[in-house]
């Protein structure tokens, strides 16, 4: 799948009844600029108000998740979410002229079908990921669901449903790259036990229930007094248990459909971290409740991350330039040639690398009791590195040099001392103009930034002998 952000051709719409309210609604899946993420509005409502699909706005999950942003309310929308992360969409604006998505069949088939009919556009800017280093989890201890994620390079989920009942036992799905939705997850449907079904229409919920919507496995007897209530709420004329232990007349897609549409809720649920993942969640027993506090969890997450701001980069790759190739663009040489590897190149970044080790010999004289390399050589690093940038795009590097105009809002933010590996990112602010560019730079050691810069800097053709 391409790194670029994604949305729709065009908008498609469905219409349908909510599955708890059983209102109509019209929903209208519209294409939205990059970096808008799913943004679903109520058309119904004065002002047309918007409710992002944020884990931090979740304001129930039983029987499905609700958002709530200034009191407008969004039921059960992981179904939806679980299509638009399953067609590799980023950017979407959902509206709707209730509170509730259309059930439809109880999955996600037909959120995927209208997006595919319409198809899925590349954007300009590129996707961001959350990158799982190191394992976390989420326990519910009242419930002993619990979530784990670990290091992956790709969106993988397991899920294990086990709910102590006879008919449906213990059951696993697996999904092992998100491009494999529309085929192995997509139609599996919501279920339910029939005593749930009695609670919940005792309790006037499942207002848009139907056989067709939801699967209802048959737990308990099911008594005269209970098949009324059931042929009342569903329009039917008789109702009746299947050998498989499934109420009426209804087939399943699956035989671990239960455990793919944990899945599917799982993946729904887990869009309201708001940012891709590249991990492995393996659920226990997940449900609403636990899938939305450990999208929380990844949340904070990715926030941190961000703050960081620290990228990712595979030390050991084979660089793009090693020191030789370095020298044969930059006229610096030792021992004030301060950048050892070049790890990535592009139109508009570049990533160097520096050992930093005793052996050099600003250590001699620079708090020789305390070693730290001067904090204007890292600048200086930042700038060689935006140098690399700079000359790599012209055909005869040996003939130009990059010289300092300006420095803005340099901040060092950790000491730099023998040992530490700097990497040093530049990426260009707007684009080369007239021999001029303008630069950000960070340096970092670890998950720290040890500095940062906002540079100009100008391209000159070296004078002929």
């Amino acid at each position: 799948m391409s790194d670029m952000q994604k949305t729709l051709q065009e908008e498609v719409t469905l219409s349908g009844i909510g599955l708890h309210t059983g209102k109509e609604v019209k929903l209208t899946i519209k294409p939205a600029k990059e970096n808008t993420g799913f943004v679903f509005v109520r058309t119904d409502l004065e002002g047309h108000p918007q409710v992002e699909a944020d884990v931090n706005y979740v304001v129930a999950t039983e029987r499905g998740t609700t958002l709530e942003k200034l009191g407008v309310k969004i039921n059960t929308c992981e179904h939806l979410l679980a299509a638009l992360v399953g067609c590799d969409v980023d950017n979407a604006i959902l509206e709707m002229d209730a509170s509730e998505p259309p059930i439809m069949d109880g999955s996600s088939k037909f959120f995927v079908e209208a997006i595919e009919s319409v198809g899925v556009t590349e954007q300009t800017i590129a996707r961001e990921y959350l990158i799982i280093k190191e394992v976390l989890s989420y326990t519910d201890p009242a419930t002993g669901s619990e979530i784990t994620i670990i290091p992956s390079d790709n969106y993988e989920i397991t899920t294990m449903v086990d709910f102590g009942t006879k008919v449906l036992g213990t059951q696993n799905a697996t999904l092992k790259h998100i491009s494999e939705f529309k085929e192995e997850i997509s139609s599996a449907r919501t279920f339910s036990f029939l005593h749930e079904l009695e609670m919940l229409l005792d309790h006037g919920l499942i207002k848009g229930g139907d056989i067709s919507n939801a699967i209802v496995y048959v737990d308990k007897d099911l008594t005269p007094e209970t098949t009324e209530k059931l042929k009342k709420a569903f329009g039917k004329d008789n109702v009746s248990i299947r050998p498989n232990g499934i109420l009426d007349n209804l087939n399943l897609n699956y035989p671990n459909e239960a455990a793919r549409h944990k899945l599917l809720d799982v993946i729904g649920d887990l869009a309201l971290a708001g940012v891709k993942i590249k991990g492995k969640v393996i659920a226990n027993k997940p449900g609403h409740f636990v899938n939305t506090q450990f999208a929380k969890k990844l949340n904070r997450q990715w926030k941190l991350q961000k703050k960081k701001n620290v990228p990712d980069f595979d030390l050991t790759k084979e660089p793009v330039f090693d020191i030789n190739g370095i020298m044969k663009l930059m006229p610096h040489r030792p021992p004030f040639l301060l950048i050892d590897k070049i790890l990535e190149l592009s139109d508009s970044h570049v990533v160097g690398l520096k050992n930093v080790t005793m052996n050099e010999p600003f250590f001699v004289g620079h708090f020789p009791k305390e070693p730290v390399m001067p904090g204007v050589l890292q600048v200086e690093a930042l700038a060689q590195t935006g140098g690399i940038l700079v000359l790599a795009s012209v055909p005869d590097p040996e003939n130009y040099s990059t010289y300092f105009i300006k420095m803005d809002k340099v901040k060092f933010k950790r000491k730099v001392v023998p040992g530490d590996t700097m990497i040093f990112k530049i990426e260009l602010i707007e684009p080369i103009r007239r021999g001029i560019v303008h630069m950000q730079g960070y340096g970092y050691v670890g998950d720290t930034v040890a500095v940062e810069a906002e540079l100009m800097a100008q391209v000159a053709k070296n004078k002929v002998d």
